[in-house]
C-alpha cells in the first residue's frame, strides 16, 4: 500500500523495529536492572527506590506468588492501586512469574469490579486498603483465591509511613474497614518470598503480559490481549521516536496518569525505564496544589498527560513559576489535545505539546508527531515504526489519499483479540490484521493523520471511555425510568460529559434522585453530569434509540 508518511520520517528513526530484541516485557526490566543498578527507577512521597532495589522487591513478591501461592504460570493477577512504588513492583513481579496483569481501576465501583474478576478469571488481586472494603462486596462470587493488600505507606520510610498510613485511615478516613479473611499484606509477602529462591520465569513473545480492559470500539468492558510482542514492540517503537531526544540524558519523567491506564504504563513505566530514567509517580494529579508542589521540588524532564490534565495545571498560577530549564518532552494523548491549551503550554513551558495516537487495541501507541515539532499542529502525527494506518470505508476497502474514512491500524503492536471475544475481535481485526479503530480521519499528502470524529457513540471522560449502552442499562434499572438515551456533551475541563436523556416512568423521579442511583452503581465519570427529561426519544423504524439526533438537539454547537 502506499506510504507516504515514509518520506516525512524523523532523521534518524528506523522505518521498523525489531521486536526479537527482548523476548519479553520482564527481560526488559531484568536487563534495565542490570544495566542501571544504582540509579533511582522510582519515586513516589520523597522516596527513590533505585532499579536494583526494585529488581530485588520484585524478586520477592514473584518469589512469593510462585513458591507460596503456587499460581500455575498464565495465571491472571489483578492489580488494583493508584500510583505507588508497589505498583511497578507488582505489576513486574506478575510478569517475572510468568503470569497475566490485570490493571484494575481503583474508583471501580462493586458491580464493575466483579465484572473484570470474573471476566479475566483472576486467581489472585493485589489492593491498596483503600479500596479492599470494594472488594469484599463481590470477591465470594468471584475466582480470586489469593489477596494481597497493602497500605498507601507500606514502601516509605518510618516515620514517615506511619504517619501517612495513619492520616489515610483516621484523618481523611479514605481506608474504610473491611474483612478479607486469609488476606495477606505486601510487606509479609515480600518477607514470606524471601525465603525462597527465585529467578525470572522464562516467557516468550506468543505468551500473554497483560489483560487490558477497555469498551475497545464498542459495547460492555472487555480484556484486550496484549501479548508480549504486543508491549515489546510498542515499547521499541516510542523508544525509536524518542531516542535522538532522549539521547544518553538520565532524567526525570512525570508519571501523573495512573499506572493502570495504557498510556502512562507503556509510555512512563516501560518506555523510559529503557534508558535508565526516574518515574515520579504522582499518587492524586487532582489535587493540583499538591502536584504543584511535587513539581517544585523535581528537575523534570519529561511529562505524559491528558488534555485535562495540561489544561488544569496551566490554571494553577503557580505553575507558570516552575523550572522548566531541563523540559524537553511533553506528550499527550489519551484524548484530543486543544490547540488552546497547546499554544498556552508553549508560552509558560517552552515546550511544544507533542499529541500522539493510540487504543489500549494497539498497546496503545500508532501515531505519533514528530519529537521536533516546532508549533502544534492539530493532527495525531505519522505512523509509529512497523506500523501502518489504512484510511478505509465502511465495507473495509481503503480509500485514496486525502478521503475520508475509519482510521485502521496494522502493526506488530495491535493486540491478539478481546479476551475469550471471538464475536467482538471479529468485529474490529480483520483477517489481514487491520484493526479498526472507530476513530473517522484522513491522512495528508506528507503522511499525517487528522481526526475528524468517532464513529461510534464512545464518550472520552478525561482520557477514559464511556460507553453508552453500559450507562444506559444502568439507568433502566432505576424504577422510575422508561427509557434513556445517553450521549456526550462537551465540557471545558474534562473534553465531555456524560448526559442522559431521560422518559419518566415515575413523574415524580428528580435529576437528584436519578444521578444518586448512578453513584452507587457508576465509577465518577461515568455518572452523568446532565439528565435532561423528555415525553420521548427519537428511534429508528426498529426501535433504536438515534443517538444523533439526541445531539442535535440537546447539544450546543
Amino acid at each position: 500500500m502506499q506510504k507516504p508518511w515514509l518520506a516525512s520520517y524523523p532523521p534518524g528513526v528506523p522505518h521498523e523495529i525489531s521486536p526479537d530484541e527482548y523476548n519479553s516485557v520482564a527481560e526488559i526490566f531484568d536487563r534495565s536492572c542490570k544495566k542501571y543498578a544504582n540509579m533511582s527507577a522510582y519515586s513516589n512521597f520523597g522516596k527513590d527506590i533505585s532499579f536494583q532495589q526494585a529488581h530485588d522487591y520484585t524478586t520477592r513478591l514473584a518469589s512469593y506468588l510462585n513458591n507460596v501461592l503456587q499460581l500455575p504460570r498464565g495465571s491472571r493477577v489483578a492489580v488494583m492501586m493508584p500510583n505507588l512504588l508497589q505498583n511497578p513492583i507488582a505489576i513486574f513481579a506478575i510478569l517475572r512469574a510468568g503470569l497475566v496483569v490485570v490493571n484494575t481501576n481503583p474508583l471501580y465501583t462493586a458491580r464493575e469490579l466483579k465484572h473484570q474478576l470474573n471476566d479475566s478469571g483472576a486467581e489472585a488481586i493485589i489492593i491498596v486498603e483503600n479500596f479492599a472494603h470494594v472488594l469484599e462486596e463481590v470477591i465470594d462470587d468471584t475466582p480470586v483465591k489469593h489477596v494481597i493488600t497493602t497500605k498507601m505507606g507500606d514502601m516509605l520510610d518510618f516515620p514517615k509511613a506511619a504517619i501517612i498510613n495513619l492520616v489515610i485511615k483516621y484523618v481523611k478516613k479514605m481506608s474504610p474497614a473491611f474483612r478479607l479473611p486469609g488476606a495477606v499484606n505486601f510487606k509479609q509477602a515480600l518477607k514470606l518470598g524471601g525465603k525462597h529462591h527465585f529467578e525470572t520465569v522464562p516467557t516468550t513473545h506468543e505468551d500473554i503480559a497483560f489483560l487490558q480492559y477497555t469498551g475497545g470500539t464498542t459495547g460492555v468492558s472487555k480484556g484486550a490481549v496484549l501479548t508480549n510482542r504486543n508491549m515489546v514492540s510498542n515499547v521499541l517503537q516510542a523508544s525509536a521516536w524518542i531516542r535522538s531526544t532522549v539521547d544518553d540524558r538520565k532524567e526525570t519523567i512525570i508519571t501523573a496518569l495512573p499506572l493502570y491506564h495504557i498510556f502512562s504504563l507503556t509510555a512512563n513505566c516501560l518506555t523510559f525505564m529503557l534508558y535508565g530514567w526516574k518515574n515520579h509517580l504522582i499518587t492524586n494529579p487532582r489535587d493540583m496544589k499538591g502536584f504543584i508542589k511535587e513539581l517544585q521540588k523535581t528537575d523534570f524532564a519529561a511529562m505524559t498527560g491528558v488534555n485535562t490534565l495540561f489544561n488544569g495545571l496551566l490554571n494553577q498560577p503557580e505553575f507558570k513559576n516552575l523550572d522548566f530549564s531541563k523540559f524537553i518532552i511533553a506528550l499527550g494523548g489519551g484524548m484530543a489535545v486543544q490547540r488552546a491549551v497547546a499554544q498556552r503550554w508553549k508560552e509558560i513551558t517552552g515546550t511544544t505539546l507533542i499529541e500522539a495516537y493510540g487504543l489500549t487495541e494497539t498497546s496503545p501507541a500508532a501515531c505519533m508527531n514528530p519529537m521536533d515539532l516546532k508549533e502544534f499542529n492539530g493532527k495525531i502525527g505519522l505512523p509509529i515504526s512497523s506500523t501502518e494506518v489504512s484510511i478505509q470505508d465502511d465495507d473495509w476497502r481503503q480509500l485514496e489519499l486525502g478521503k475520508t474514512g475509519e482510521i485502521c491500524i496494522r502493526g506488530p503492536q495491535v493486540m491478539r483479540g478481546y479476551w475469550q471475544r471471538p464475536k467482538e475481535t471479529a468485529n474490529v481485526l480483520s483477517n489481514d490484521g487491520w484493526l479498526h479503530t472507530g476513530d473517522i480521519g484522513f491522512m495528508d499528502e506528507k503522511g499525517f493523520v487528522e481526526i475528524v470524529d468517532r464513529k461510534k457513540d464512545m464518550i472520552l471522560v478525561s482520557g477514559f471511555n464511556v460507553f453508552p449502552n453500559e450507562v444506559e442499562g444502568f439507568i433502566a434499572e432505576h424504577e422510575g425510568v422508561l427509557e434513556v438515551g445517553v450521549i456526550g456533551a462537551p465540557d471545558e475541563k474534562s473534553g465531555e460529559v456524560v448526559m442522559a436523556v431521560v422518559v419518566k416512568k415515575d413523574p415524580n423521579l428528580t435529576e437528584e434522585e436519578l444521578i444518586t442511583f448512578c453513584r452507587d452503581g457508576l465509577t465518577n465519570y461515568k455518572v452523568p453530569k446532565h439528565i435532561i427529561f423528555a415525553d420521548e426519544l427519537p428511534k429508528t423504524n426498529v426501535g433504536k434509540i438515534l443517538r444523533r439526533e439526541l445531539r442535535d438537539k440537546y447539544v450546543k454547537a
